[in-house]
């Protein structure tokens, strides 16, 4: 029996590489869990279709864009007492040429999972690598396309290893009020709050809904931020326009640790 074959060799390769991250990841947990500060939100601007279009969207894009993202963070945290008055603060980076590695198909192929996520954060820092005075911040990539009949678009992800973001975001300022929801849903899976819907896309009761205890129970007036749309009746639910009709419901709170009891 060969000890040190080249598949073991790997395995050893793959393993050290995997307590590395959970290392650094577990660092960049502790400095986002406590909110005693701002969280910076670096966002880069990707073309996703490569079209002139989605190229001249990007060029006009400047700090205001994202500003609702902030004042809906401030606006919530001032709900649950936070310590500091802004959790989030968004900034505007440069323009990544290059897009991110796709995920695996089966999402519950560990393995490919595992190795996708360390391919992700590789490529993040290849692109905008971290040092030691911005460790702590959240990446989000967000690739734009352009709106075609309103077709539909990849599923965006949020990891909390690593605080990163991959969005996918219409390339239409019509747009931008719900491109800011998925981007504000995303941060929040990055700091480790999980989905409030099923298989249908449905709120889930009562997690994701914004108001549980209210009669008559529909329809919700506002929607939760990891359900991510509204709840109109038991079967029907609709996704609000802009952030203002959304809410962080008192699970995602818990989770985020804006809620300790």
């Amino acid at each position: 029996m060969k000890v040190f074959s080249f598949k073991n060799l790997r395995i050893l390769i793959l393993l050290l590489l995997l307590a590395f991250a959970a290392i650094y990841t577990q660092e960049q947990r502790l400095s986002t869990f406590y909110w005693y500060q701002p969280t910076t939100v670096a966002i880069f601007p990707i073309n996703g279709d490569g079209s002139q279009e989605t190229e001249n969207y990007i060029a006009q894009l400047d700090p205001k864009h994202f500003t609702d993202i902030d004042a809906f963070f401030t606006k919530n945290a001032k709900h649950y007492k936070l310590i500091t008055k802004t959790p989030i603060v968004t900034q505007l980076g440069s323009t990544i040429e290059s897009h991110p590695p796709s995920p695996p198909k089966n999402r519950h192929a560990l393995l490919s999972v595992m190795l996708w996520s360390l391919k992700l954060r590789y490529w993040a820092y290849m692109n905008t690598p971290d040092d030691i005075s911005n460790n702590d911040r959240i990446r989000l990539y967000v690739l734009y396309h352009q709106a075609k009949s309103q077709q539909a678009l990849e599923h965006s992800l949020g990891l909390q290893k690593g605080l990163i973001g991959v969005i996918h975001a219409y390339a239409d300022n019509q747009q931008n009020g719900q491109n800011q929801i998925v981007m504000a849903h995303e941060i929040f899976h990055t700091l480790g709050a999980s989905d409030k819907y099923d298989q249908h896309n449905q709120p889930v009761f009562p997690d994701g809904y914004a108001k549980p205890q209210q009669k008559p129970l529909y329809p919700q007036r506002y929607a939760e931020i990891m359900a991510g749309r509204r709840a109109l009746s038991k079967n029907s639910a609709e996704m609000p326009k802009r952030l203002r009709h959304v809410v962080v419901g008192q699970a995602t709170a818990k989770e985020i640790n804006w809620l300790t009891h």
